[in-house]
């Protein structure tokens, strides 16, 4: 049975995604993904299950089932979308999981909403704080049952994931305004005549 705890952030956590992220890098990199740390443990300061989430950005998810044999070899077993359409999903450890995969097509919403949360939390640390009290609160009482954990969280993440989705939206579409407005400034040629303007 799967024990459900929340301990304190621990520094550690990132180098446990990086070892993972480079073992991952060198067994899947054919099909160049993008690896990125997401959930609790990738954000400095906030509480979490101490088990690492990966999320795993390629052109087609599905290249993935081809290749399960691959990632069983490092320790991961395919669980297909387990629930969430478009994605797949694939954990290591068993009941005592250490690592968790996420695998979507690159720039789908199923990855964004993934990273939204994460930049989400890291740049509004007191819904970080509320977060992490709250599922402290809720391993407390749920009896090491993972449905009840998850339903204990669900209306917060429903809430703050909208947010989160809004928010990042919002602040990429900025980044790429500016940076296409630095590029037709300054990388372009210049045009007969502008150069001692």
């Amino acid at each position: 049975m799967q024990t459900v705890e929340v301990t304190d952030y621990q520094k550690s956590w990132i180098d446990k995604f990086n070892v993972e992220a480079d073992m991952l890098r060198n067994s899947i990199g054919f099909l160049s993904p993008v690896i990125h740390h997401i959930g609790s443990t990738s954000v400095s300061g906030l509480s979490a299950k101490p088990v690492i989430d990966i999320l795993i950005e390629v052109d087609d998810v599905r290249s993935l089932d081809d290749h399960l044999k691959i990632l069983e070899a490092i320790g991961y077993q395919g669980r297909g979308e387990n629930g969430i359409p478009g994605r797949r999903y694939l954990e290591k450890g068993g009941d005592d999981r250490t690592h968790q995969i996420h695998a979507f097509n690159r720039g789908s919403f199923g990855a964004t909403r993934h990273l939204a949360f994460r930049d989400y939390l890291i740049r509004h640390p007191q819904i970080a704080r509320e977060y992490a009290l709250l599922k402290k609160q809720v391993a407390k009482i749920c009896n090491n049952d993972i449905d009840r954990y998850c339903a204990g969280k669900d209306e917060f993440i429903k809430k703050h994931e909208k947010l989160a989705v809004d928010w990042y939206t919002h602040n990429n579409h900025m980044r790429s305004e500016a940076a296409a407005r630095l590029d037709s400034n300054v990388m372009r040629p210049y045009l007969p005549g502008e150069r001692g303007k």
